[in-house]
């Protein structure tokens, strides 16, 4: 059982950008293409968001771990779970201040 739809968007095209759109459709309708298209991409987004987080993460632990070595500390469990907990905990917030970063510089 499909779920139905309820909610339209819409944008204005130039006619070589409409052309362009129906030819990347292909046997496809425009709107189920563009529906497909759309979903993707921002299905690809959070994506990048929790890949992001999770590099963070294991950079704030390494480099966290370098630095305790490089001082001498002797790294626990307690110690080492401290570190998990404290990467994890943030790390959802920094990658959005990275992937805000980038964008504002236009990277992608």
């Amino acid at each position: 059982m499909s779920i139905p739809r309820t909610k339209g968007l819409s944008t204005k095209l130039t006619d070589d950008e409409y052309t362009e759109l129906e030819g990347a459709a292909g046997e496809q309708t425009l709107s189920v293409w563009a529906r497909e298209v759309l979903l993707k991409a921002a299905r690809q987004q959070a994506a990048e968001s929790v890949v992001v987080a999770e590099v963070l993460a294991l950079r704030t632990i390494l480099l966290n771990l370098q630095y305790a070595q490089s001082a001498g500390e002797d790294i626990t469990a307690e110690r080492m779970q401290q570190l998990i907990d404290r990467a994890d905990r943030d790390r959802f917030t920094r990658a959005a201040e990275r992937l805000a970063e980038a964008a504002a510089k236009g990277v992608r």
